[in-house]
């Protein structure tokens, strides 16, 4: 296995493959690399170099019982670009990889990116303050670390087989290879990193991290997003970067990486051969 130790002894396992101008994937809550699979096998046949890791406390990398904060998962990431020694890169973050990638870029520079994708990601802010009226109450996120707390197991099973891919939605037709391999790489993972990320991915205000970021980036967001709400992140973080541009999905869920990943490919490729 491919692995790098960073500064605090964390081994970070990474994949590594192909040839050409790298680009770099971050993944979700509670997953691992391995979600992107569909994206890296297209990329890989398409001429770039794909890279994705496990996040800390994630899939395949260390079981930390601390650093579960976005400091910690940027500096994570910028380890692995030096450490491949990356340039040119294309850097794309779904959901809380969304946020890695915004915090990454702000808090490290762009020395070796060239773009950036947010695919149903977190940013601005998730929970609700003053500042943030159309945010999600506290207590929802709070709820779904009781939930962990009281059966991971089961709470991986509800999440994927529901609002996450939108299989609760009439007319859905619900695929259980997907819900199981969802289940799979959240159980590969922590239950203390998982337990904490919930309040790195819902309480972290990326608002100044946006401002900063001057590369293009590319906003791409289902309108019927049920775990981060269109409204409140997507347009938002749009207008927020230097040279944004925000792409809308009509009904696409969270998920949409993997329910609608043929669409999502193509989109992607065009923006970053654009």
């Amino acid at each position: 296995m491919s692995t790098i130790t960073t500064t605090d002894g964390t081994e970070i396992f990474y994949k590594d493959w192909g040839m050409g101008q790298p680009i770099v994937f971050s993944h979700g809550w509670p997953l691992s690399a391995d979600d992107w699979d569909t994206q890296m096998l297209f990329f890989l046949a398409q001429g770039f170099r794909v890279i994705a890791h496990d996040r800390r406390g994630h899939g395949r990398s260390t079981q930390t019982g601390s650093g579960h904060d976005m400091d910690h998962y940027a500096d994570d990431l910028a380890a692995l670009t030096a450490h491949l020694d990356l340039k040119d890169a294309v850097h794309v973050g779904h959901s809380t990889g969304g946020g890695e990638v915004v915090h990454y870029l702000a808090r490290h520079g762009e020395s070796r990116a060239a773009k950036a994708v947010l695919i149903s990601a977190v940013p601005p802010l998730m929970v609700k303050t003053e500042a943030n009226p159309g945010g999600l109450p506290k207590e929802v996120f709070d709820g779904l670390q009781a939930q962990l707390a009281a059966s991971r197991a089961q709470f991986y099973y509800d999440v994927p087989s529901g609002p996450f891919y939108g299989y609760n939605r009439p007319g859905a037709k619900p695929a259980p290879g997907v819900i199981w391999n969802w289940w799979r790489q959240g159980m590969m993972g922590g239950a203390k990193a998982h337990y904490d990320g919930i309040v790195a991915f819902s309480q972290t205000d990326f608002t100044e991290d946006l401002k900063k970021i001057s590369v293009p980036v590319l906003v791409m967001h289902g309108d019927d997003d049920q775990i981060v709400p269109y409204a409140d992140s997507g347009p938002l973080s749009a207008k927020l970067v230097k040279n944004g541009t925000l792409k809308t999905y009509k009904g696409f869920p969270h998920g949409m990486p993997t329910t609608e990943a043929a669409t999502i490919n193509a989109d992607l490729l065009a923006f970053i051969q654009g």
